[in-house]
C-alpha cells in the first residue's frame, strides 16, 4: 500500500478534510447571508455571487469524487447532445438507485460548468440541514413537503422565480420521490397494477405531479428534458465513505435529450408521456444488467483542475491556524483544556458523519411506504 492510500484510510485524514468542508460551508453561508442586500438592488449580481459561492462548497464533495477516489465517469450520448451541454436551461431526471447518484450528477454539472447554478427540487427537512440546506436557500431551491394539496402553491412560485435565472440551470428531478428499495419497489409495483400502469422492475412508479408541474411552469425557459439512467460497473453499490476510503468507482451515465417541444401541453399526456419514459429507462437498465454498458457513444468528459485548487485553498487556510491551535492545546499541559478539545473532536467527528448520513440508503426517507403500512 502506498502513502496517499494509506492515508485514504485514517480516520484523522478524514477528520481533517470534514473540518475544512464544514468551516469553508459556514464561512460561505455567511457570505452568502451578507449578499442578500443585493436582491433588492440588483437580483441577477445576487444570484450570480451566489451560484459562485455555492461552487467553493459542492465543488470539495467533486474533488473527493474525482481526485480523492479517482472515480470514473462515463457518458453514453451522441455528439449532438453533448453539444448542447452546460449551453441551455434543462430539467433532469435521474433515477435514484445510489447513495452518490446525486455527486456523479454533480461532477457532470461540474465538467460542462453549471455546478453552482444546478438545482433540485428538495424535501423541505433539508432546509434544516447546516450547510446543504442553509445553501440551497440562498440559492432559491425549490422545497416541498411531498404533499400535493400542502405543495402545490409553493412550487409553482418557486419555479417561476426560475424563469428569469441569469446562467445555465439543471433543474433535478427525482421523480420516483424517494430511493429504490425492494421494499418499497413492491408497494410500488402493487400501486401500478391496481392503477392499470405497466410493471417496472428497476425503478419506481413516477410521480408525475412535480414533473408536470415543472414543465409548465418553466416552459419557456427550460429547452430540454435530459433523461439519464445511472448505473455503476461490476454491480457495485457506491457509498460515500467509500469515497472518503479513496475507492474508486466506475459510474455509467446513459443520457438522451427530448427537446420540450416533444412534451405534451395536456397533463395528462404529460403524465403518460413520464410514464412511457420510464418504460424506456427499465428497458436501458435490463440491457445494462445483460451487456454490461449502455447503447450510445461513449464520452469521457476531462475532469477540470478547479475543485482540487478550491479545496487546497481552502485547506491552506484553515489547516494552518488549526494546527498551530492543537500543538498550543497540548503544549499547555492543562488537563481540562486537552480533555475538552477532545470532546470537540468527538462532537465535530459525530457531525461530520450525521451530514454524511444524509446520503445514506438504510436511513433515507419514508416516503413511499404509506401504502405498506397501510396494508399491515
Amino acid at each position: 500500500m502506498g502513502l496517499l492510500a494509506f492515508l485514504k484510510t485514517q480516520f484523522i485524514v478524514h477528520l481533517l478534510i470534514g473540518f475544512v468542508f464544514v468551516v469553508s460551508g459556514l464561512a460561505i453561508n455567511f457570505l452568502q447571508l451578507c449578499t442578500l442586500v443585493l436582491w433588492p438592488v440588483n437580483k441577477q449580481l445576487y444570484r450570480r455571487f451566489n451560484c459562485r459561492l455555492a461552487y467553493s462548497l459542492w465543488s470539495q464533495l467533486v474533488m473527493l469524487l474525482e481526485w480523492w477516489s479517482c472515480t470514473e465517469c462515463t457518458l453514453f450520448t451522441d455528439q449532438a447532445t453533448v453539444d448542447h451541454f452546460g449551453k441551455e436551461h434543462v430539467i433532469i431526471i435521474l433515477n435514484h438507485n445510489f447513495e452518490i447518484d446525486f455527486l456523479c450528477g454533480w461532477t457532470m454539472c461540474e465538467r460542462f460548468g453549471v455546478l453552482g447554478s444546478s438545482k433540485v427540487l428538495a424535501k423541505k427537512e433539508l432546509l434544516y440541514v447546516p450547510l446543504i440546506g442553509w445553501t440551497w436557500y440562498f440559492l432559491e431551491f425549490v422545497f416541498c413537503k411531498r404533499k400535493w394539496e400542502e405543495d402545490r402553491q409553493t412550487v409553482i412560485e418557486g419555479l417561476k422565480r426560475l424563469s428569469d435565472y441569469p446562467e445555465p440551470l439543471w433543474f433535478l428531478l427525482y421523480c420516483e420521490g424517494t430511493r429504490f428499495t425492494e421494499t418499497k419497489h413492491r408497494v410500488s409495483m402493487e400501486v401500478a397494477a391496481a392503477k392499470g400502469l405497466a410493471p417496472l422492475k428497476y425503478h419506481l412508479l413516477p410521480r408525475t405531479k412535480g414533473f408536470t408541474t415543472a414543465v409548465h411552469c418553466l416552459r419557456g425557459t427550460v429547452t430540454a428534458v435530459y433523461d439519464v439512467t445511472l448505473n455503476f460497473r461490476g454491480n457495485t453499490n457506491p457509498s460515500l465513505l467509500g469515497i472518503l476510503y479513496g475507492k474508486k468507482y466506475e459510474a455509467d451515465m446513459c443520457v438522451r435529450r427530448f427537446p420540450l417541444e416533444q412534451i405534451p401541453l395536456d397533463e395528462k399526456e404529460a403524465a403518460q408521456w413520464l410514464h412511457k419514459l420510464y418504460q424506456e429507462k427499465d428497458a436501458l437498465q435490463e440491457i445494462y444488467n445483460q451487456k454490461g454498458t449502455f447503447p450510445g457513444q461513449q464520452f469521457k468528459p476531462s475532469r477540470r483542475p478547479w475543485t482540487l485548487l478550491n479545496f487546497l485553498f481552502w485547506a491552506t487556510i484553515l489547516l494552518s491556524p488549526l494546527f498551530s491551535f492543537v500543538l498550543g492545546v497540548f503544549a499547555s499541559g492543562s488537563p481540562l483544556l486537552i480533555l475538552t478539545f477532545l470532546g470537540f473532536v468527538g462532537a465535530a467527528s459525530f457531525g461530520v458523519r450525521r451530514l454524511i448520513g444524509v446520503t445514506e440508503i438504510e436511513k433515507g426517507s419514508s416516503y413511499g411506504n404509506q401504502e405498506l403500512k397501510k396494508k399491515e
